[in-house]
C-alpha cells in the first residue's frame, strides 16, 4: 500500500523518467525488466504520444537508427518511463551530440515531468581486459549529469 508520501511524490512528478545507456547486450533490458517485474517488452511512443510499432523500432536500432526521444513504458508499472541512448556508445558522434543535447534539455526541463530523474548506465564486465569504452570515458568526461541522479550499473 502506498503511503501519503509515495502519493504525493507520484502526484508531483507524474512519471518517473529515467535515461538507461550502455552497450548492446549490457543488459539493459533485463534491468529495465526486473524493475518493471515483468518479462514483456515495454511498449514505445514517439514525443508525440503515438504508439511506435516495436516491427520497425527493432529494424531501425538493428540499421543503427534510432531516437533517443522515444518513450518507453511497460504495461506492468506505467509510472516509468524510460529512455535509451541506443546508438553513441558505436562511437557516432551524431549520436553522442543527439544523447547530449537530450541530457541536457531534459535534465533543465522546466516541468518536472518532463525531466530525467535519473540516469542508469550499464557496463558489461565481461571482458575484464576492456571494461571502459572510449565512448563512455568521453560520456563521463563531458557530460554535465549534475541535474539528475546517476547510477552505474557493472553486470
Amino acid at each position: 500500500m502506498a503511503t501519503s508520501n509515495t502519493q504525493d511524490l507520484k502526484g508531483k512528478f507524474g512519471r518517473f523518467r529515467v535515461l538507461i545507456m550502455g552497450r548492446a547486450n549490457a543488459g539493459k533490458t533485463t534491468i529495465l525488466q526486473k524493475v518493471c517485474n515483468t518479462t514483456d517488452h515495454p511498449e514505445i511512443y514517439d514525443t508525440k504520444g503515438n504508439k511506435v510499432d516495436v516491427a520497425v523500432v527493432t529494424s531501425s536500432i538493428k540499421r543503427g537508427n534510432h531516437n533517443i526521444a522515444n518513450e518507453m513504458v511497460f504495461k506492468s508499472n506505467p509510472g516509468f518511463v524510460f529512455h535509451d541512448s541506443c546508438g553513441f556508445e558505436a562511437g557516432s558522434e551524431d549520436e553522442f551530440e543527439s544523447m547530449r543535447k537530450f541530457i541536457s534539455e531534459h535534465a533543465n526541463a522546466t516541468k518536472l515531468e518532463d525531466r530525467i530523474h535519473a540516469i542508469w548506465y550499464c557496463i558489461p564486465m565481461d571482458d575484464h581486459w576492456r571494461a571502459f569504452q572510449r565512448s563512455e570515458e568521453k560520456f563521463f568526461r563531458e557530460c554535465d549529469t549534475s541535474r539528475s541522479k546517476f547510477s552505474t550499473s557493472l553486470s
